[in-house]
């Protein structure tokens, strides 16, 4: 097992300039490793209103306090010129988002980090293959988390990066601890998982055969966000820092989060993470005619194209933008409405100090697979979907 974590860690060093890399199961896995090792129990974090839910509760299961950061409206990255002195006081940590592939500010959170004297921890699930102040995502902080369910379409695995390669036989350590053995059922469910929800999402096969996907942890969402359940997460606070309370929330769609992978797993995720540059190629081509479009983002005018994982388009009415796409068999994923403040109240979070900013975002953003560009752009066009304009965010365009 360790030979084959080997060979999946070696090309991904290679792609951080060196920096140490342990496999872990899931993004979702390796930064609750990361947020236990930099953190202690109690302690604040900033992160991004416009998250993965799942990333929330890993923070909560951590013993963490989220503190929801202001966000720049044109991309949803991070803000940190408007986050308050009196919110970076009292910070224990700074996680990144890197949403959809847009870098957050990594060079400037590295110095407020420095000198405040707390980890930056980098949550770079989207953003594999994308750079920053020269430098890839994921080499500025403590910590970087990818993910191997996303541009390498392995639907599972990840890693844990290292500042400090002597951390890695703690953090190894720390890791099979927490795994659990792998199961029959989840090697299966891993093995036809592409081609259930091709036959769902595809051929718009519904009941059955969405209840199966269901059965196998692949589909739980009936909304964008999962059910806060507050009263039961009230329950499980006490308990943090533990997974186990937790597992109802960080283990929606992907039930295998903490499973120890057999070996087809494993060969797979090999042979797929070995054709991620020629992906990366076609991401950031599809990348670029999406944002040179009416609907791209000002923030990404004249910059060169990253390889985003998606690309927020930003649309006057983004229900109408998904419905035109749907008639298309384009299915629209990775929304995140509500932000967490709004969706998780005063109750679990700190609440941004510019909420407006991600609510604007998050309501007009539409993720695009880059690769169907050439598709996604005439379906609109045709929809009669018109872009949306700064200037009607709240306070204006900046």
């Amino acid at each position: 097992m360790v030979s084959a974590y080997a060979e999946l860690e070696e090309p991904m060093r290679g792609r951080l300039g060196g920096r140490e890399c342990l496999y872990v199961p899931s993004c979702r896995f390796g930064l609750y490793l990361a947020l236990r090792h930099w953190c202690e129990p109690g302690g604040r974090v900033l992160m991004s209103p416009v998250n993965d839910d799942v990333i929330f509760f890993v923070v909560l299961a951590a013993g963490l306090r989220p503190v929801q950061a202001p966000l720049d409206p044109r991309d949803g990255s991070v803000d940190a010129a408007a986050v308050p002195d009196s919110v970076w006081s009292g910070l224990s940590a700074v996680l990144t988002t890197n949403l959809y592939g847009n870098p957050d500010p990594a060079p400037e959170l590295r110095k407020r980090c420095d000198r405040l004297g707390i980890p930056l921890i980098e949550d770079a699930a989207h953003a594999i293959g994308s750079t920053v102040g020269g430098r890839p995502v994921g080499t500025y902080g403590e910590a970087s988390v990818f993910s191997l369910s996303k541009h390498v379409h392995a639907k599972t695995g990840g890693f844990l990066a290292l500042a400090d390669p002597a951390l890695r036989d703690e953090l190894a350590a720390a890791r099979d601890a927490l795994l659990r053995p792998t199961r029959p059922t989840a090697e299966l469910a891993h093995l036809i998982r592409p081609y259930a929800e091709a036959a769902v999402r595809g051929l718009r096969l519904t009941g059955a055969a969405r209840a199966a996907l269901r059965t196998l942890g692949l589909e739980e969402r009936e909304e964008i966000r999962m059910p806060l359940r507050p009263d039961a997460l009230e329950r499980a606070l006490p308990a943090a820092p533990a997974l186990e309370p937790f597992h109802p929330w960080i283990r929606v769609d992907m039930h295998a989060y903490r499973l120890r992978p057999g070996p087809a797993k494993l060969r797979r995720t090999g042979r797929r993470l070995a054709r991620l540059d020629g992906v990366l190629a076609a991401h950031r081509a599809g990348t670029a005619r999406l944002l040179a479009s009416e609907y791209g983002s000002a923030a990404g005018a004249g910059a060169e194209a990253q390889p985003l994982f998606r690309v927020p388009l930003l649309v006057e009415d983004r229900d109408a933008a998904v419905a035109a796409l749907a008639r298309r068999r384009i299915t629209t994923g990775y929304l995140y409405d509500p932000p967490l403040d709004a969706y998780a109240g005063e109750r679990f979070t700190d609440p941004s100090p510019a909420p407006e900013r991600a609510a604007w975002f998050a309501r007009h953003a539409l993720p695009v697979d880059p690769r169907r560009a050439d598709e996604v752009l005439p379906a609109l066009r045709t929809a009669g979907i018109r872009p949306a304009h700064l200037s009607t965010a709240p306070g204006g365009a900046r």
